[in-house]
């Protein structure tokens, strides 16, 4: 539809070359449309075959010949399960394209989807370098299921130029009387689909309930002939407008002459609100909105409508009366504003920001200090060495141990503390810094308490950064009080890599690195892109798996030779056997989420063989390390961890860093 095609439109008004491929024809509500492009309009009509959203294909021929074209980013406005989404990424495959790829996604449902469905939703999203989702719901979901970035939430979008309140339009006649008490009728708008899940059984018996309520129902669909019959005879079915479908044209006309719009949809186990378009157009025109609580509905309509739970008539009777009176200058006021943010200006601007972080595209503007965060457990007078030498930087101390000599220790050096009230792991801790920055948009250095590192050194970290457009993150040389350098670069743990050291070549492994996370630089723009740590990770791995995401959003890592810092090693715990149980955990968890079930099985049998092959040729401790290393995969590391009393110890509890088990996995 025309209408739909102004993202394509507000993109070439800020200047990116757009050229869009659409279906010929498509069947939208019951209607066939047809493809009409404007003088000029780069739009090619494709033809397809099937009508099912998910279940169609287009002619390839003109994709064909699309994708042997240069292209900064193509941009599939499909769902990551739908048939035309694996045919468009074949074509792509086949045809040598190497632009990255944005995906669409508005299913706020979790669903498992029968083969070969689940198969080609997974390789869409491994493949997929950026996501759009019309809803925060859409976008958790892609990311549980192997997305590697950060789904951005982008609203569909209203043209405001069409949509908004005519100059000198007088409020609907039910405002002032809801307002006053008065029994003057309160209109009450509803536009959709007329099919049960929509909730218009429960705005009828909100009517009832609420005598000043007068509907006007526009829209088609199976229960159009019952309504009038469900409003029985009397008072209400007088107070009950079925005005049949509305000409696109007409809609705001629609709007005009409502006190209030409502979308009290009703949530199915296979169907539930998306967005609502209809909420969005009402604001823009200055109607105050009341939706239900299903879906999506909370993020579009809360703060600038009043949402309700889902089949309660009596809740939204009581909240259209409010929102057509004492509310409603406070709603139209707000609702002006969200509409704004569905703006096609709006939505342009979210996806070029989209398309820019895809392309790694740093800000032209000069970079701001570095941010510095540390999360903390106890070891006080370790944490005090780690902070003076960055305490002129802007930094934020996450105490996951509450401790008040920790708080008056930040008072003193002048730095930020924040208390999340539980160890919810060092992920956890990153992450509630990250979601109150100090330094919008900053690059930020994460610091372990035993770790020290200077302020110049953390500038020379940034300048090897800066300097490489496709690092995600650098850290510096490590070394011991003694001066002993550890190693700070390592390869990403796969299968393939445990078979390797199950072989004893484990030296070998060649390919992509990462940066261990005790003294580690984290570029901005691949935070925005890749998003924060994964908090499944409560000890170890953490960095590994963020760095992985970003590696497979075409990010790298990189050590800074030049650069030192001290890593003490506070050396506390002294129960070894917790503390490998825990890595091996991680580990188990990193390969699981990444490789699936069956990579997982693959490297858990590369691992027991490795361990008992040597248990039988090493002797003394040794040897029986390696018994307890076979007994402790034969057993599985999740499950040995989960038998120990308590949650894991944090991982700066016993100064433990990811690199000191990775040297002592890879001997």
């Amino acid at each position: 539809m025309d209408e739909w095609r102004g993202r394509e439109r507000a993109l070439g008004d800020l200047g990116v070359d757009v050229v869009l491929l659409s279906a010929r024809r498509w069947h939208a509500g019951g209607t066939e449309v047809e493809l009409r492009p404007d003088p000029g309009e780069a739009v090619t009509g494709v033809a397809t075959l099937g009508r099912h959203p998910a279940l169609f294909a287009y002619d390839p021929r003109p994709i064909w010949r699309a994708l042997g074209e240069r292209w900064d980013v193509i941009d599939l406005h499909e769902e990551p399960f739908a048939l035309a989404t694996a045919e468009v990424l074949l074509l792509r495959m086949l045809r040598g394209q190497r632009a990255p790829v944005v995906l669409y996604t508005a299913q706020n449902l979790r669903k498992r989807y029968p083969v070969p469905f689940r198969w080609l939703e997974r390789w869409a999203l491994r493949t997929a370098s950026g996501i759009s989702a019309c809803n925060a719901e859409a976008a958790r979901i892609v990311q549980e299921k192997g997305f590697a970035g950060r789904a951005r939430v982008i609203p569909l979008g209203v043209d405001l130029d069409r949509f908004r309140r005519a100059e000198g339009q007088a409020d609907a006649p039910g405002r002032t009387a809801a307002a006053t008490g008065d029994d003057a009728p309160i209109i009450v708008g509803f536009l959709g689909r007329l099919v049960p899940e929509k909730g218009l059984g429960v705005l009828l018996e909100a009517a009832a309930r609420e005598p000043r309520l007068h509907l006007r129902i526009g829209g088609s669909g199976p229960m159009a002939a019952d309504l009038a019959e469900r409003a029985g005879p009397g008072d209400l079915a007088e107070r009950v407008e079925l005005v049949g479908p509305v000409d696109p044209d007409d809609v705001v006309d629609f709007y005009a002459g409502l006190d209030a719009v409502t979308m009290p949809s009703l949530p199915t186990p296979s169907w539930t609100e998306q967005f609502g378009r209809v909420a969005v157009e009402a604001m823009a025109c200055g109607v105050p909105v009341v939706s239900s609580d299903a879906g999506a509905l909370p993020d579009v309509v809360g703060g600038a409508g009043l949402v309700v739970p889902a089949g309660d008539a009596a809740a939204l009777a009581d909240a259209l009366v409010e929102a057509a009176g004492p509310r409603g200058d406070e709603l139209r006021a707000a609702g002006a504003v969200r509409a704004a943010e569905c703006g096609w200006d709006a939505v342009g601007r979210d996806y070029l920001d989209l398309y820019r972080s895809i392309l790694h595209e740093a800000s032209a503007a000069p970079a701001p200090p570095v941010e510095v965060i540390v999360v903390a457990y106890g070891s006080t007078e370790l944490l005090r060495r780690a902070l003076e030498p960055v305490a002129g930087l802007p930094a934020t101390v996450v105490d996951n141990s509450s401790l008040p000599e920790i708080a008056r220790l930040c008072d003193e050096l002048g730095v930020r503390y924040l208390d999340p009230g539980r160890n919810g792991g060092f992920a956890a801790g990153v992450n509630a810094a990250l979601a109150d920055r100090l330094v919008p948009g900053a690059d930020v250095l994460l610091l372990n308490p035993d770790a020290v590192v200077s302020a110049a050194d953390v500038a020379a970290l940034q300048a090897a950064l800066r300097a490489d457009e496709d690092l995600a993150s650098v850290g510096p040389v490590q070394v011991d009080p003694n001066g002993r350098a550890a190693r700070v670069e390592w390869p990403f743990p796969s299968p393939g890599r445990t078979w390797l050291e199950a072989l004893g070549l484990g030296r070998l492994a060649d390919g992509p690195r990462f940066v261990i996370g005790s003294v580690l630089l984290l570029r901005a723009e691949a935070l925005y892109q890749v998003g924060g740590l994964d908090e499944r990770f409560f000890l170890y791995a953490e960095e590994t798996d963020w760095a992985f995401r970003a590696h497979r959003l075409g990010w790298r890592h990189a050590a800074v030779p030049e650069v030192r810092a001290l890593h003490v090693g506070a050396g506390t715990s002294s129960d070894s056997a917790r503390r490998e149980a825990h890595f091996h955990a991680s580990q188990e968890r990193y390969l699981r989420k990444h490789f699936g079930a069956a990579g997982w099985q693959w490297a858990r049998t590369g691992q027991w063989l490795g361990a008992m092959a040597r248990a039988i040729a090493l002797p003394g401790e040794r040897g029986l390390d390696a018994r307890r290393r076979a007994a402790l995969y034969r057993l599985g590391p999740v499950r040995v961890e989960a038998r120990f009393p308590s949650a894991p110890p944090p991982r700066n509890a016993a100064g433990d860093d990811p690199g000191d088990a990775q040297s002592e996995h890879a001997a």
